[in-house]
């Protein structure tokens, strides 16, 4: 137990000089075995409330693994792997920034049955892995739409709020993309894929949009009808949600014009200790990741695209491409004409 209290102590403090907020933090004593063993440290932006249910499969395998997992935005976790912060598996749903991270030799090569079964759209270089695909969705409050058309396209979308400024002053969330990752991903791949994008930040930036860090607030906000809408939340949260407790209250839109489909990823830092460890948890959710169905798992399987087939849309592509916007003169445009659009204060 020393050690294991040892290495939260250190992982803490690694954290606290980097300047990264903690949104969350569990430790999972060893089910079985040494007390004393190193446990496998799991950086992550996915939320305990999605993700729990995989740790404890994974303990009930591997019982003498103690697991300490802490959930930070994705923006901190790119961060603090680039910091050199010691641990042993860094999983993401910003799948810009861990490919910036593996291409920049932050990460190290890990190579199984498992992932070598991964297609090769869902790996890269045995060095990112993916775990599931998910979609960007709309989530709106049944109460505060009530009487509404419910829009299906980003033009629809765009006219309603232009139809009832009264309704939606005040009560449309989205990403904050100067300080998230995720945010960040989404908006310039919809950039680069929609004409609609910018008119739509317009439109909502003359709504005093609420900007946020995360999803899960996002979906908060719908939840007690402090939103009327959410645009690009991930999905695989709102559904979760729905099923334990807001159901009637909001509802789940995938735009049918065009399906943002991102790629959760792991990777295993340069500074990682507990390889073997952290390979097991990469086999376990790349097996998950090719099951037929979603069942009781939280996070939709790479067999579930995450899109509707009619729409011709698959997941964002791994590879350079993905470094274009990372370019701190792309960077520093994007956020410029972003800012304009939709900081119209």
């Amino acid at each position: 137990m020393r050690h294991a209290c040892l290495a939260i102590v250190v992982i803490f403090a690694a954290l606290r000089a980097a300047a990264i907020e903690i949104e969350d933090h569990r430790f999972y004593p060893a089910l079985a075995g040494d007390p004393a063993e190193i446990p496998l440290r799991v950086v992550s932006t996915a939320d305990l409330d999605v993700f729990d249910p995989y740790l404890r499969a994974f303990q009930t395998a591997r019982p003498g693994i103690a697991i300490d997992y802490t959930v930070v935005s994705s923006a901190d976790l790119h961060r603090t792997i680039g910091d050199g912060a010691v641990y042993d598996l860094a999983l993401s749903s910003a799948m810009d920034l861990q490919f910036q991270l593996a291409n920049d030799g932050f990460a190290q090569s890990y190579r199984s049955t498992a992932t070598e079964a991964l297609p090769d759209w869902a790996r890269w270089r045995d060095l990112i892995f993916a775990m599931s695909v998910e979609p960007a969705v709309v989530v709106f409050s049944t109460q505060r739409f009530a009487g509404l058309p419910v829009p299906t396209t980003r033009q629809e979308l765009i006219a309603l709020l232009r139809a009832h400024p009264d309704l939606f002053t005040g009560a449309v969330g989205t990403y904050d993309v100067r300080t998230s990752g995720l945010g960040y991903l989404l908006a310039t791949q919809e950039d680069r894929s929609t004409d609609a994008f910018w008119r739509l930040s317009e439109v909502m930036g003359g709504l005093d949009p609420q900007l946020y860090c995360c999803s899960g607030q996002m979906i908060d906000d719908v939840s007690t009808g402090r939103l009327a809408l959410a645009y690009n939340v991930l999905g695989s949260y709102a559904a979760e949600r729905l099923v334990r407790e807001s159901a009637g209250q909001m509802q789940i839109l995938a735009m049918r014009d065009f399906a943002n489909v991102i790629i959760r990823t792991a990777i295993v830092p340069a500074t990682a200790t507990r390889v073997e460890a952290a390979g097991a948890l990469i086999d376990m959710l790349a097996t998950l990741a090719l099951r037929e169905g979603r069942g009781t798992w939280p996070l939709p399987p790479l067999t579930q695209t995450g899109a509707d087939a009619a729409t011709g849309f698959g997941p964002i592509r791994l590879g350079p491409a993905l470094m274009v916007y990372l370019d701190p003169l792309n960077r520093r445009g994007f956020l410029a004409e972003w800012e304009n659009a939709m900081v119209q204060r």
